[in-house]
């Protein structure tokens, strides 16, 4: 009878290929799907005597299933064009909140929730590194990644003016040549500072920087004023604000590099106005030259923007998400974290596209993407099913010769016994 219990093994070991099998190919249409593979192993051998030689005689019992292994091989990439969709190529797993713990999936359909959480289809949050102010602690411990959705981003008053302009060195005395830049107050309101150039002398200029006396509760606008000395190559060399001393342009002690700009009292009734108009560019030259060309203002910039409302967000290469607002200002919100384990046949299979590590497959070392051996994330795309429905089909058909030889051997076996059977009666 131990015969006969050996097909009945191989019926169950084919019956599990097949099984994997369909799971496979239902699964061939599944985000980051990943295939598996069967093993087959013998088992144990019973000695029945040994030869003449004194060889062993041995009897195998059948077969069983050695392991059933997942190909964590690379999906294809599909583009979606959703910001929420977010495709790892590479090694390693999105972690996310399982009530508490940490799950890991290669799924990145996300979607956002009615609070503006990132969350995977079945709901669980995505986790990640906190930003605070715009800067990303990844020191700190793993946090779900929130988007603020509806949020407004507050105003930030300027704090620092450039001005990249040509003085015209053939101008003659008197002549002045206005320049504009816009900046905003404490409470996000913007200002146009009008910068007149005048020059009083060759090679020396004068400078008002001026709001509009309508900016102001007293209706009377101060401007900050000074003069500026070129030298004969046309480089800015002095500066003397109004009621101060003569100094050197330039970065070493003593030196002036940025001409400090205040008005008080505006009618808005937001914090004094303070800005500094820096004087020095990359390389500590200059910004302000005096050459014989049309006097022109190349480039302004500052730091300050009113209020924005939020717009959308997009994910990085790195996992650093990034909100902008109306008001065109990006925000980092966070930076999504990825993990990997030493042991991937070691994971336990959840569903719904989750893993979890055990004991097999070892701790989850966590980190950013394009570090520590862990891939890059591509935003707007999704990782497609690794099942190849050609192997599979390949497959499909040998462990289906498979069952229908062991079927054959238990109806041969049921036969003999059937005869054995009725030559004892």
């Amino acid at each position: 009878m131990a015969s006969f219990f050996i097909p009945l093994t191989g019926l169950e070991a084919d019956s599990t290929a097949l099984n994997t099998i369909a799971n496979d190919l239902a699964n061939m249409n599944t985000t980051a799907f990943k295939g598996q593979a069967v093993n087959f192993s013998d088992l144990f051998y019973q000695q029945i005597g040994t030869s003449g030689s004194d060889d062993p005689i041995q009897v195998g019992a059948g077969v069983k299933v050695g392991s059933i292994e997942t190909a964590f091989s690379q999906g294809s990439i599909d583009s979606t064009g959703n910001a929420t969709d977010v495709a790892l190529n590479g090694n390693g797993f999105f972690v996310v909140d399982s009530g508490g713990a940490n799950d890991y999936t290669r799924d990145g359909n996300f979607s956002l929730d009615s609070t503006g959480n990132l969350i995977t289809a079945d709901g669980q949050q995505v986790l990640g590194y906190p930003a605070v102010n715009g800067v990303v602690n990844t020191n700190s411990p793993l946090a779900g990644i929130n988007i603020p959705v509806g949020q407004v981003e507050q105003p930030q008053a300027t704090a620092n003016l450039n001005m990249t302009a040509n003085l015209d060195a053939t101008s003659t005395t008197g002549t002045a040549f206005p320049a504009q830049i816009t900046v905003y107050d404490s409470l996000g309101v913007s200002h146009v500072a009008t910068v007149t150039y005048t020059q009083t002398a060759t090679n020396t200029w004068s400078y008002s920087v001026a709001l509009p006396a309508g900016d102001f509760t007293s209706g009377v606008s101060t401007p900050v004023t000074g003069s500026m000395v070129f030298n004969s190559s046309g480089d800015l060399t002095t500066v003397t604000p109004t009621g101060g001393v003569a100094k050197t342009v330039g970065t070493v002690a003593g030196d002036i590099s940025s001409i400090p700009v205040a008005f008080t009292g505006l009618a808005d009734g937001s914090a004094n106005l303070a800005m500094k108009w820096n004087l020095l560019g990359s390389g500590g030259t200059p910004t302000i030259s005096q050459v014989a060309s049309a006097s022109a203002v190349s480039t302004t910039t500052q730091d300050g923007y009113a209020s924005g409302q939020y717009q959308s967000f997009a994910i990085g290469s790195d996992g650093t998400v990034t909100a902008t607002f109306s008001n065109g200002q990006q925000q980092s919100v966070g930076q999504v974290a990825l993990a990997n384990v030493a042991n991937l046949q070691g994971m336990t299979l959840l569903g719904n596209g989750d893993y979890a590590a055990t004991l097999a497959s070892g701790t989850a070392s966590i980190a950013t993407s394009g570090t520590n051996g862990l891939g890059t994330l591509q935003d707007g795309a999704l990782e497609e099913s690794n099942v190849n429905i050609s192997a599979e089909f390949s497959d499909l058909i040998i462990a289906q010769r498979g069952f229908e030889a062991n079927a054959k051997a238990v109806t041969t076996f049921d036969t003999v016994t059937q005869e054995t059977i009725n030559m004892i009666h």
